[in-house]
């Protein structure tokens, strides 16, 4: 069993290995000496220590710009070789990282979703087709033999083949906040569960936030289980770069109901600690009207790749979003990444206006819905999907800003294929596409059991 120890980077901590037993050195490719008795090896993110024949112990002094955690194991060589200390990164990958699969939690009629159960779950349909001819996917249901049928009538084998499902009483169907995040090692995985309680309190959630441990008990996922239900994190409120950097804002992770008292200090450790990132980006403007996540990050700006930042922008000036919008806009562009360049800013169409009363079978956008008095709907085009080789991009049956926002993500994914799904019924339940899923790494799925 390895022994494991957490090594802070910043301070450039000091820390001693007493060596455990005697053997040969072993020079390995590309080997750089460091200081006496200790010669340094990095492939791939995995740094490894070669302790010399007569050293009985070593001190070494790290540091990094990258990540504020670093874990260190202490393990004897399999084979003849030195001892060896191995210094693996842990990250929280970027979304368009290698995926394993996607997490959807399905509708059924003791949701919200009762009164247009029809229309949502040929939604969900199209999001499962969409995600299973690329990449598995598990299915969170507690009518597990009604999804199957459902599945095998309307999907074709290629599908069915990379879909599992996972039996488990839930409330609702937003598996971005209720699902596991997770971390990825040279080692594996690790599954951080933290607690959903609701967006603040504000919708029952007792039994999505038993979704994580369901999972576990059903074998479902490969890594390493870390409890932190004490501290309240959904999935939809931070981005992360895969290199250390998490954005979120601060009208989600203040808002009351969620971690008080602890202070913006206080919370931006615990992220960093239990992200293991270098650094939290805090956006302090932006919010969308109908949002019931106090301004998830995920419907207002998106960590893209290459220091790409896809943001929703607002340019009529009577829009209610207008000033707030305009202001998260010009934060954005003080942002710097960690070596302290300019982010590349790609901006996405701020979506029609739908509201409440306008009926999800309607074509027709604009002011009718509120002329009847409807809230107006969180529409955003932020809310994608990144999947392997793909993204899934919200549409809400609006052909002109659908298609400039599909090609600004284009822009932002060169390399992915822009896939529309209309979500207009999504939004009746003021998410998204992204609100609905959750993506998991590579290598994090345990074996297929398919429908």
């Amino acid at each position: 069993m390895p022994i494991v120890y957490n090594v802070p980077s910043r301070g450039a901590k000091l820390m001693t290995l007493r060596r455990i037993s005697k053997s040969s050195p072993r020079i390995l490719p590309n080997v750089t000496l460091l200081r006496k008795n200790l010669r340094f090896h990095s492939l791939n993110r995995t740094f490894v220590a070669i302790i010399d024949n007569e050293t009985m112990s070593l001190q070494y002094r790290l540091t990094t710009t990258i990540i504020e955690d670093l874990t260190m194991e202490l393990r004897p060589e399999q084979m003849a070789g030195p001892e060896q200390s191995e210094i693996r990164a842990t990250v929280l990958p970027a979304e368009w990282a290698r995926q394993s699969g996607v997490q959807l939690t399905w509708p059924h009629e003791k949701t919200d979703w009762a009164p247009i159960l029809k229309e949502v779950t040929e939604c969900y349909i199209r999001m499962a087709l969409e995600i299973s001819l690329r990449e598995r996917l598990i299915i969170v249901t507690p009518e597990p033999d009604k999804v199957s049928a459902l599945l095998r009538e309307r999907l074709p084998q290629r599908a069915l083949t990379n879909i599992t499902l996972c039996e488990a009483p839930t409330n609702d169907t937003w598996a971005r906040d209720h699902g596991f995040i997770s971390l990825q090692t040279s080692m594996g995985h690790i599954l951080l569960d933290f607690q959903f309680n609701g967006w603040g309190e504000k919708f029952p959630a007792e039994l999505d936030d038993e979704i994580c441990r369901r999972m576990m008990e059903q074998h479902m996922l490969n890594g390493q289980y870390e409890n932190h239900l004490d501290f309240v994190l959904e999935g939809g409120s931070i981005e992360s770069d895969g290199k250390g950097t998490i954005l979120t804002t601060s009208q989600c992770l203040l808002a009351p109901h969620r971690n008080q008292p602890l202070t913006q200090a206080e919370i931006e450790e615990r992220l960093k600690r239990y992200l293991r990132a270098e650094r939290v980006l805090w956006l302090d403007h932006g919010y969308l009207a109908g949002d019931d996540t106090d301004s998830h990050i995920d419907t207002l700006a998106r960590l893209c790749p290459n220091d790409t930042i896809a943001y929703v922008q607002c340019t009529d000036t009577q829009d209610e979003h207008y000033e707030e919008l305009r202001l998260m806009e010009e934060q954005l562009q003080t942002f710097r990444t960690l070596d302290n360049r300019p982010y590349r800013l790609i901006p996405l169409p701020m979506a029609s206006a739908v509201y409440e009363g306008q009926g999800v079978g309607s074509r027709e956008q604009g002011a009718g819905g509120r002329e009847q008095g409807g809230m107006r709907l969180p529409a955003t085009y932020a809310n994608f999907l990144v999947i392997n080789g793909a993204v899934l991009m919200p549409t809400y049956r609006d052909a002109a800003r659908d298609e400039q926002a599909r090609r600004q993500l284009q822009l932002a994914f060169p390399k992915h294929e822009i896939v529309s799904i209309d979500c207009r019924v999504l939004i009746e339940q003021h998410g998204s596409l992204h609100c609905c899923t959750m993506q998991f790494p590579q290598g994090s799925f345990a074996q297929n059991k398919n429908t």
